[in-house]
């Protein structure tokens, strides 16, 4: 018989499956898309789902549709080059801080703390408003936001593994700094990386529409999840498909990605069960 499969690797291929499917939606959106998301057809302003427009239209007479679909783009794309700029300085940081110590640790982190310090969102705001809205300032404001928490996540992990007998072994024997780290350190704390850069991906959907919503993200008139909500929030009453359908998007974007770093920190960490 073959073996069962885990629930940690069950949610893990539920959730990898359904972001793998946004992020197609989202390449594909030129062609899944049944109108341009810019185009206005007039006199079918803020109708409701129809077979002509899936789900409806907004207060421009713009297919909802296609908008989600090319909007998934934004926030996906945003996130994603947010969290890998602040996954490689946070690793740069959080490696060279744990493994030589000292002084260069003790600056390190003493400017993560200043960081920390700011509210994340507040910090994001004022980053945005100083170097003025649209989509590059708004990935620059998310990576600096995120960079302490993989230095400080990355920082812990290289303390702890770098005195193990391996590490240790391998420095004995002459091996460099580089292909310590390259090689012995840097594989063994793949399970904190995975789960920071898993659920630092779903907030950063929250924070580029939250930034968005603010007039401080992506401009009119490109699509976007949070901008789409913004525009929606004065027609609750005559049109509420035109805020529940970004809004059940990003949660369920949000809760995949939650769950998928859940579910790789319970598959990876031996301390926890199966």
């Amino acid at each position: 018989m073959r073996p069962r499969m885990s629930g940690s690797r069950v949610k893990i291929l539920v959730a990898g499956s359904l972001i793998v499917c946004w992020v197609l939606i989202a390449l594909l959106a030129p062609f899944l898309a049944p109108y341009n998301p810019l185009e206005m057809h007039s006199g079918e302003e803020l109708t409701g789902p129809s077979r002509m427009f899936p789900l409806g239209t907004d207060e421009f007479g713009r297919d909802l549709l296609s908008r989600l679909l090319f909007g998934a783009r934004i926030s996906l794309g945003v996130s994603f080059a947010a969290v890998t700029v602040a996954l490689a300085v946070g690793l740069a940081i959080g490696l060279a801080a744990g493994y030589y110590g000292g002084l260069a640790d003790e600056i390190a982190m003493r400017s993560m703390d200043i960081v920390f310090a700011f509210p994340p969102i507040l910090l994001a705001i004022c980053i945005v408003a100083f170097f003025g809205p649209g989509v590059k300032n708004t990935v620059l404001a998310i990576s600096i936001v995120y960079v302490p928490r993989f230095a400080r996540v990355l920082r812990a992990s290289v303390l702890e593994t770098k005195g193990r007998e391996f590490v240790v072994a391998a420095r004995a024997v002459g091996a460099s700094d580089a292909r310590t780290l390259l090689r012995h350190i840097v594989p063994n704390i793949r399970a904190p990386l995975l789960v920071q850069t898993s659920l630092s991906l779903s907030t950063a959907i929250l924070f580029e529409a939250a930034l968005s919503f603010l007039g401080l993200g992506t401009q009119p008139p490109a699509a976007s999840w949070g901008r789409m909500l913004a525009e929606a929030r004065g027609y609750l009453v005559l049109s509420p498909w035109a805020s529940i359908f970004p809004g059940v998007a990003i949660m369920l974007l949000v809760l995949w990605f939650n769950v998928l770093g859940d579910s790789v920190r319970d598959l990876l960490d031996p301390k926890l069960g199966r």
